[in-house]
């Protein structure tokens, strides 16, 4: 019997491991997805071969990619951009780590406190989460992102509609400033030779961020790097390294052992003192379709917002308020790109290393694109063909023509004229919590491992101030562009791009309205946490979520600690130690991949 399982090794499962292995409990780490335990040859940067949804190597789906990708449901026009295996989505996200709004937490006294979603708040303060932010921010590490070119236009836009420069990791106004991301900083000859394929960019002669552009298809830079000082701080570069040698790092740790091409199928519980508790799961082997069953004192379901509902369901676990799956939330991207007629240098660099916040409303932040992302992003609407098909839709606004996708010539000039004279800007909108937005059992066939999920969202229903939001931030975001000199802004208006997803399982105040209490344990299963993003109260007031549900679940992971089995808090008394630590990369040539 174990101590700990951790369903789900993506961007909080991890976490929660490394920091229990760590306190020397005996913890396994079960990922349905594949382990890309060498992606210095595993992985490419051709775009299709990385990104197609059904054969790419990161896609979601099963560890041998000659099988189908594993379905869901999506009734309405939308894509779920999630992935499997170690890492999860984040082997595909940018870094990017701005903390949540304090206004959507509880406590919070400001003069915008009216602004955000006040109904769905975090059951605590904002201040009881800041040691947890710090503690992650150290860990990973979380820098000042690397500068570009295509920066500089960002920040020069920013400036030219007023916007001040925000010098704290708290957001108090409307402002703008460089990312805070978990890649590491360039050292050596990285930024300084231009030629992605350089010998000269291979590690020790380079470190940290080599400005290669490809952040969408995973991190093996610089070339030779042992795995836990690659670039980017995915948790298959960061936290599953110090989980899987925690004897190395910690005192008294235990080496986590990590399972993959697991699908776990069941949670298994009991009744004990009348009460549902939790003891352990059921797996399934892909390659095999073996099924084996372990038990544990404590499980930890992190399977991700789409996963996490849909292994509760079929588990037949309790649901008395109906909330298990509810509120899944998406920022409500939207998509605007500028034309220039200088060169930003789109492609290269970290994918998005600025951003601006507005408080109340949501944020914005730059993104560059390698080609074939580039025009899935010009492509991608709820609007139709601009000026052609635009389904009685097409927001009007400070931008040129209708919104919507970009086809023919239009597109030719704008891929032509070179994806270095584009600059994107990703609209992130604060949205509010909606129950009717949800993860349920799909009535189609099921697969291998029971009934799939149905993926429902109501684009037409969202709220008044959703709506208002994201409209908010995207006529700041053409005022961006055209202040930095764009020739042409064109709004693409995207339909739900799951990607930024949170709350399905989300803790709250009320049991009315949510699935987890203030520990993020489950309301109605005892010793059965959630550790992913779906735990989230809330849509953070706009910003990035992996940070804050990593910051969490270090939280949750301490109450693990403290209520099951005995242990103090550690995050108030002790220092971090940093994932590039050297004892970890000797350690890991010893484990098995």
């Amino acid at each position: 019997m174990r101590d700990v399982i951790v369903i789900g090794a993506g961007g909080g499962g991890p976490v929660v491991a490394k920091e229990l292995a760590g306190r020397g409990l005996d913890v396994l780490l079960l990922e349905a997805g594949p382990r890309h335990a060498d992606p210095d040859s595993e992985w490419t940067h051709l775009e299709n071969d990385a990104n197609n949804p059904l054969t790419g190597f990161l896609r979601f789906g099963p560890q041998d990619r000659g099988a189908p990708a594993w379905y869901r449901e999506t009734p309405q026009n939308s894509f779920i951009w999630q992935l499997s295996g170690v890492g999860g989505t984040t082997q595909h996200y940018f870094g990017n780590c701005p903390r949540a709004m304090p206004g959507v937490f509880t406590g919070y006294d400001g003069a915008d406190r009216d602004a955000y979603d006040t109904a769905h708040l975090f059951p605590f303060s904002y201040d009881e989460l800041v040691p947890y932010y710090e503690w992650v921010e150290a860990t990973l590490p979380v820098q000042t992102a690397a500068m570009g070119t295509k920066e500089s236009v960002f920040f020069r836009g920013c400036e030219g509609i007023g916007l001040p420069v925000q010098t704290t990791k708290t957001t108090v106004e409307d402002s703008f400033r460089p990312q805070q991301n978990a890649i590491l900083q360039p050292g050596g000859w990285a930024g300084k030779v231009t030629g992605r394929d350089d010998p000269r960019l291979r590690y020790p002669e380079s470190t940290g961020c080599t400005f290669c552009g490809y952040c969408m298809q995973g991190c093996s830079m610089p070339h030779g790097a042992p795995r836990n000082l690659a670039a980017k701080r995915s948790t298959d570069n960061s936290y599953v390294p110090m989980a899987l040698t925690a004897d190395a790092w910690a005192d008294g740790g235990r080496a986590a052992e990590l399972i993959a091409d697991a699908y776990v199928t069941r949670i298994h519980t009991e009744r004990r003192s009348g009460e549902t508790v939790a003891t352990g799961v059921t797996w399934r082997v892909g390659s095999t379709g073996e099924v084996h069953r372990e038990d544990a004192a404590v499980v930890v379901l992190a399977g991700g917002c789409t996963e996490s509902p849909r292994l509760w369901l079929n588990s037949a676990l309790p649901n008395p308020n109906g909330w298990v799956g509810r509120g899944y939330t998406d920022h409500f991207f939207d998509w605007m790109i500028g034309l220039f007629d200088e060169r930003t240098e789109s492609s290269k660099g970290a994918a998005s290393a600025a951003r601006a916040d507005f408080p109340g409303r949501g944020g914005m932040e730059n993104v560059g694109l390698t080609p074939g992302l580039q025009q899935f992003a010009a492509v991608f609407s709820d609007s139709g063909i601009r000026g052609h098909h635009t389904n009685g839709r097409a927001p009007k606004g400070p931008w040129d023509g209708p919104a919507g996708r970009m086809i023919g010539p239009e597109l030719k000039d704008a891929l032509m004229n070179g994806i270095d004279r584009l600059l994107n800007i990703l609209v992130i909108t604060d949205d509010d919590v909606e129950a009717h937005n949800r993860v349920t059992l799909s009535a189609l066939p099921a697969d291998e491992h029971g009934p799939v999920p149905k993926v429902r969202f109501h684009q037409r229903r969202r709220s008044a101030r959703t709506l208002a939001n994201r409209e908010f931030v995207a006529r700041k975001a053409a005022e961006v562009l055209r202040a930095a000199g764009a020739r042409k802004v064109v709004r693409v208006d995207w339909p739900p791009l799951l990607l930024h997803v949170q709350s399905s399982m989300r803790m709250g105040r009320s049991e009315d309205d949510s699935v987890l209490n203030a520990d993020a344990e489950a309301r109605w299963v005892k010793r059965l946490f959630v550790a992913d993003n779906s735990a989230l109260a809330n849509s953070l007031g706009g910003p990035n979520p992996t940070l804050t549900a990593q910051a969490l679940a270090t939280r949750t992971a301490e109450k693990i600690f403290s209520t099951y089995f005995g242990g103090d808090p550690w995050v108030a008394r002790e220092a971090p130690t940093v994932s590039t630590d050297a004892r970890i990369s000797s350690r890991l040539a010893d484990v098995v991949g």
